[in-house]
């Protein structure tokens, strides 16, 4: 659960320097939104939360 608020709160973040920034327009960012929720309710919604679980707990492993 902690993994998961702190990616959307970093996405989030990212989403409103490009919006700011104007790399992305709002209407462009407005359709990547709904695209993730879309995303998240379907059958990948799953998969996608395994696989970055599993490279958040690869990265986790590294040590420097």
């Amino acid at each position: 659960m902690v993994i998961s608020l702190s990616v959307v709160l970093l996405l989030a973040i990212v989403l409103v320097m490009m919006i700011r920034s104007g790399s992305i327009k709002t209407g462009p960012a407005f359709v990547a939104a709904l695209l993730g929720f879309f995303l998240a309710s379907s059958g990948l919604g799953p998969t996608i939360n395994n696989v970055l679980s599993e490279i958040t707990a690869s990265i986790s492993k590294i040590s420097f």
